[in-house]
């Protein structure tokens, strides 16, 4: 291991406030599946703790939205925790710690890839329930979703498609049109591209596990693109 790379480690593990007492299982999660193509020594890549990290992601978040949002009912819920587990979020996070520096990934332009990073920090998180158990995780999740929590209060943002719906048709647009790009990756693990196409505005690109995540994400993109020049739809109408 290169002395950057053991640097960013480090710096990694103190960015998360957590130092693993299995540098193995530091490795796997920080480990893309294409960094073992055509090697002779296959190396165990993070696939399968991206499977788990996903699940204890799941459970943390609905673990705070139940303590702090005690009057909200089951449907609120699941749309804020779909919001919250987002490949989106997570890649954002992401982009917040020196995680990319410490990635081994062969994939051109893999560092800076979305869908990398969001599952390189769910591997991160199984690898540290794995590690130290959930309270360890519990204690990672906290500070570095705190700030999305908030967020997740964004009425646009919960329901991003029927927002760009009703934004569009206060703008006096045609119907927003969401066309699918492509499909790349294994059956047990796809993703899939999408464009979403807007009258008068730049086509935005977008990439989830489902058609149906990849839609959410474009639209969501595009809200945050013109969200400080905008209003929702429905205030505009009841104001006038």
């Amino acid at each position: 291991m290169s002395p950057l790379r053991q640097e960013a480690i480090k710096a990694l593990q103190a960015s998360l406030g957590y130092e693993f007492s299995s540098q193995d299982l530091l490795e796997q999660a920080l480990t893309h599946a294409s960094f073992g193509q055509g090697r002779s020594k296959k190396e165990v890549d993070n696939d399968r703790l991206e499977y788990l990290g996903d699940r204890v992601l799941s459970l943390l978040v609905a673990e705070a939205l139940m303590k702090n949002d005690e009057d909200a009912d089951s449907g609120r819920l699941s749309k804020r925790a779909h919001s919250l587990v987002s490949r989106e979020t997570c890649a954002l996070i992401a982009k917040t710690l020196p995680l990319s520096q410490a990635l081994r990934v062969s994939m051109q332009g893999g560092r800076q890839h979305d869908t990398i990073l969001g599952n390189a920090l769910e591997s991160l998180l199984g690898a540290i329930y794995l590690d130290g158990g959930l309270i360890a995780a519990r204690r990672v999740f906290e500070p570095l979703w705190q700030d999305h929590f908030e967020k997740a209060t964004d009425e646009a943002l919960l329901n991003p498609k029927s927002f760009v719906q009703e934004w569009a048709a206060a703008e006096q647009k045609p119907n927003p049109i969401y066309e699918l790009l492509k499909k790349t990756g294994p059956e047990h693990a796809p993703e899939f591209s999408v464009v979403l196409k807007l009258q008068g505005m730049q086509p935005i690109i977008a990439r989830g596990r489902s058609r149906q995540e990849a839609e959410k994400t474009a639209a969501i993109q595009f809200i945050q693109s013109i969200k400080p020049k905008i209003t929702n739809p429905k205030q505009e109408k009841a104001s006038l």
